[in-house]
């Protein structure tokens, strides 16, 4: 029996990196909330990754496997656990797999999300939703396309997709603005720079760089290296994320932004200096010598970077930690987990 008093929140994509870490600080942030997990367990989903709850946090915890795309059970759960809010993490969201199949990400972020909307505006309809109800799409900088060497993307920056990935979240990020202004729906979009953290699937820049160099394989760097990307550590994001839920004004935008531009090739000598230094390799050793260049995959933005003043100025939040500080610590995670 669910304690009328918690406030019960849906999380899609919860295995994933990001809502992993969205659940694991929000059920230590907000004791009076109750999580429902929905995940689907695609290739980067890891129910493990929530074994660790302790006991207090993990009874305000539930896992159901289950796609978005699913509109019978999403209406099961809405029916079930009168949700107060949605917090939409559940989506595709590697470039190069998008190049090689982009079928599945038009069916998970475009599809998927649309079936979640449309579960949210019959909740709704029938007169269910709770006072205070949010819909929080989580989406990326990569909607906007490729910045050149000056500039930064604000909330009014023209949609400018350049892969099927960014092309699939910027379409779900236009349905959900569009069953705000249609349906009224409280919908919020946030668009975030590159995360990293713990948990993160090892197909993505950091975690790939740190495991390669623990097992002395090549690591592989795009083009001449020099893309640049603003980074965002992970628990930052997920403090974001609770504030525009609580804070925000339904139909906004906002850009999450971690104010840390770097260099891929600048982030891949960090890392190997970092690992090094653990490790206690030097000289002939050093990892840098791993580095391979190779050929520029289709598309490759040059630069993102995110001004999220707004965010700052009328919500109040601004990151945490530092770049510095924050990538340490995910080094040391990582080699905690895997030694």
């Amino acid at each position: 029996m669910l304690n009328s008093k918690m406030k019960n929140y849906l999380i899609t994509g919860g295995a994933g990196f990001i809502g992993t870490n969205f659940i694991h600080h929000a059920l230590a942030e907000r004791p009076d909330w109750h999580i429902v997990n929905l995940d689907a367990l695609t290739y980067a989903g890891n129910p493990a990754n929530l074994e660790t709850l302790d006991p207090g946090r993990a009874e305000r915890y539930l896992f159901v496997r289950g796609n978005i795309c699913d509109s019978a059970l999403l209406d099961k759960l809405f029916s079930k656990y009168n949700f107060t809010g949605v917090v939409h993490f559940a989506a595709e969201s590697h470039v190069d797999r998008s190049i090689q199949g982009p079928d599945a990400f038009v069916e998970t972020n475009v599809t998927g999300t649309f079936r979640l909307l449309e579960a949210c505006r019959k909740f709704r309809d029938a007169g269910k939703m709770p006072e205070g109800f949010r819909f929080l799409h989580i989406s990326t900088d990569e909607v906007y396309g490729s910045l050149g060497p000056d500039g930064y993307f604000t909330e009014q920056t023209p949609y400018d997709p350049s892969s099927p990935y960014s092309a699939s979240k910027a379409s779900s990020d236009h349905f959900v603005k569009a069953y705000f202004r249609t349906y009224g729906l409280p919908t919020f979009v946030t668009n975030c720079s590159n995360n990293y953290g713990p948990y993160q699937f090892p197909e993505k820049l950091i975690p790939l760089t740190i495991l390669n160099i623990m097992k002395e394989k090549p690591l592989p760097v795009y083009g001449d290296g020099k893309n640049v990307r603003d980074w965002l550590y992970v628990i930052d994001h997920c403090d974001a994320l609770i504030t525009v839920l609580e804070k925000g004004i339904p139909g906004e935008t906002y850009n999450i932004g971690g104010g840390a531009e770097q260099e891929n090739i600048e982030i891949v000598h960090l890392l190997c200096d970092l690992v090094d230094d653990r490790l206690g390799r030097s000289g002939s050793k050093s990892s840098r010598r791993l580095i391979q260049f190779v050929t520029d995959r289709p598309g490759h933005d040059r630069r993102y970077a995110i001004d999220a003043t707004k965010i700052k100025t009328d919500l109040g939040w601004s990151p945490g930690h530092t770049f510095e500080d924050a990538l340490a610590s995910t080094v040391d995670w990582f080699l905690g987990v895997t030694s």
